[in-house]
């Protein structure tokens, strides 16, 4: 998908084409937990995260 890994406060595409955003990355960056853009909303993860699409960086989609 992308050279760069997603990390944390990124928005992304996921493997499934689901919008997200990498709330934490654990396991001494082994696993990527997502959870919606907007709303509260279940969180899930992934272990792979070349399945992740960058579609911003953190900042960069967090205008007022």
């Amino acid at each position: 998908m992308t050279a760069a890994r997603a990390w944390g406060g990124d928005l992304v595409r996921d493997g499934c084409g689901t919008r997200a955003i990498v709330t934490d990355v654990r396991g001494r960056g082994t696993v990527w937990v997502l959870r919606p853009p907007v709303g509260g909303g279940p969180h899930w993860e992934t272990d792979d995260p070349d399945t992740l699409e960058i579609i911003a960086r953190r900042g960069v989609h967090d205008s007022p």
